[in-house]
């Protein structure tokens, strides 16, 4: 199973960027998919997470200014970002929740990564 993210890049404040992520390969089923960020020097954290009935969770710091989405029918996940702020300046990873076969075994897969740098 292969997450590829792409979508980042350089915007300026109160700018607006669309993030992807399609997952591909071996897959049964997805459940959660989520995206989390990496400033430079600090930890990874959720940024926003979806379920496979389209339920979200955001971070407090960018409720109102990001949207995750998914299509199902295509493995992929969005993260629509606007309203952008240098403090959102990361990397930005895809996570899902892959189911492979018959089996109830979920494992989780990460993206790749994608770097968003907001700067005027």
């Amino acid at each position: 199973v292969q997450l590829q993210a792409s979508g980042g890049g350089l915007v300026q404040p109160e700018g607006s960027l669309r993030l992807s992520c399609a997952a591909s390969g071996s897959i049964f089923s997805i459940n959660d998919m989520g995206w989390y960020r990496q400033p430079p020097g600090k930890q990874r954290d959720l940024v926003a997470a979806i379920t496979s009935d389209g339920s979200t969770n955001y971070a407090e710091s960018v409720k109102g200014r990001f949207t995750i989405s998914r299509d199902n029918a295509k493995n992929t996940v969005y993260l629509q970002m606007n309203s952008l702020k240098p403090e959102d300046t990361a990397v930005y990873y895809c996570n899902a929740e892959v189911r492979r076969s018959l089996r109830k075994v979920y494992d989780d897969y990460w993206g790749q990564g994608t770097q968003v740098t907001v700067s005027s």
